[in-house]
């Protein structure tokens, strides 16, 4: 098919999400194109990208589908077998294991850029039209599908598009979507560290005042942090020199893995709780970080944006089944007011267990701790909540 005739899909938006997305609609059979400013440069061996997930085993289904998950494991991904979460004000401990839940492990910890590279190899083997660079500057819709106007004056014309261009959406923008806001005023720094006793492929959570630190599991025996503080703190502890750095950090993890020493640069991103009003608008679908921007204590981003595409994937393959129209305004909404609500839940239960957790008052403090120690002795409770990060 040539590049100017019409497409069923094109996607906007080459990230992780808009990227397993369009494969999973080529798989299908359906005409994808994608659109993306600018190719991810490769992933590279030897200097780890400092975003990291901690994949679910539902998406690493997903990306199994079209053969690129087997490739991510093949490179670099570290299983891990527990997490355990503590308050540091005291109290019980919630502790999620796989042998518990009969399972060879929780999940994976993975590079974004390696994700990447990998999706990024699969678009071609799957005959996906990909446009880089490339920009949309203009959206016009009507019942029939959707014509973009891109930077260079090229147009495509398809039955929907679907924006996965990050939080700051144009797709949405132009789509007249508008999203709600919230700033946590607070920075997750993130570096790789080495400890002195072993992650024993656990990923550590340790709640205090200013918010969580996460400690990851990383290959070679190293591990990868998330330490969300105040915007102020997080400036000064970016501004330590490194044995500084590392003093403070482990006496943030109360030593919990003896003494702790960065090996890379640090950097820190802004914190937000951010989501669309609806992730339908016409023939424009939103998913992935232009649909919603949640709070990364528990570490279910890129994890949610997923779930958007298997959701669609599976609504266009009943559709399809039943010799049905998948893009009916009636299948469209359904799959909006599931996906709208599912993230609306999620998002707000990630900013009520961050308000609970980074606060120093009394009433919350006495609390925390004891919460956590029920939870982990109901394993019910303890099984559901996993279950449910898990995507199962």
């Amino acid at each position: 098919m040539s590049r100017g005739a019409r497409k069923e899909v094109v996607v906007v938006g080459g990230g992780v999400v808009g990227a397993a997305c369009a494969l999973a609609l080529a798989g299908l059979g359906l005409d994808v194109a994608l659109v993306e400013a600018s190719e991810p440069a490769p992933w590279s061996r030897e200097h780890p990208d400092l975003r990291v997930f901690a994949f679910a085993p539902d998406n690493a289904a997903l990306l199994d589908t079209f053969g690129a998950w087997r490739e991510v494991l093949d490179a670099r991904a570290q299983t891990y077998r527990r997490m355990r979460v503590w308050d540091a004000a005291g109290g019980g401990e919630l502790v999620f294991d796989a042998d518990a839940a009969g399972r060879a492990g929780l999940g994976w910890i993975v590079e974004n850029a390696l994700l990447l590279d990998r999706l990024w190899s699969a678009l071609s083997r799957a005959g996906i039209d990909v446009r880089v660079p490339a920009r949309v500057e203009a959206l016009e819709q009507d019942h029939e599908g959707v014509r973009l106007r891109l930077h260079d004056g090229s147009r495509i014309d398809a039955r929907i598009a679907i924006a996965a261009d990050g939080a700051e959406s144009t797709l949405r923008r132009l789509a007249g979507g508008e999203v709600s806001r919230h700033e946590y005023g607070q920075r997750g720094v993130v570096a790789y560290i080495d400890t002195q006793r072993p992650h024993e492929d656990t990923a550590w959570q340790r709640f205090l005042p200013g918010g969580p630190l996460a400690v990851l599991p990383f290959t070679q025996g190293r591990s990868s942090i998330v330490w969300t503080l105040p915007d102020a703190r997080a400036a000064e502890v970016l501004a330590l020199d490194d044995d500084a750095f590392a003093r403070e950090l482990t006496r943030a993890f109360d030593a919990r893995l003896g003494s702790m020493r960065a090996v890379s640069r640090r950097v820190a991103f802004p914190l937000r709780r951010q989501l669309a009003s609806s992730c339908v608008h016409g023939r424009v679908l939103v998913v992935g970080d232009a649909a919603h921007v949640v709070h990364p204590l528990a570490g279910q981003g890129v994890n949610l944006g997923l779930r958007d595409v298997t959701a669609l994937r599976d609504a266009v393959a009943v559709a399809q089944a039943r010799r049905a129209d998948w893009t009916s305004p009636q299948r469209l909404a359904r799959w909006g007011r599931g996906r709208t609500s599912e993230n609306a839940l999620a998002a707000h239960a990630f900013d009520g267990i961050n308000r609970l957790f980074s606060s120093d008052g009394m009433h919350r403090t006495l609390l925390r701790g004891p919460l956590l120690g029920l939870a982990g002795r109901l394993p019910p409770l303890t099984d559901a909540l996993w279950r449910r990060a898990a995507g199962l």
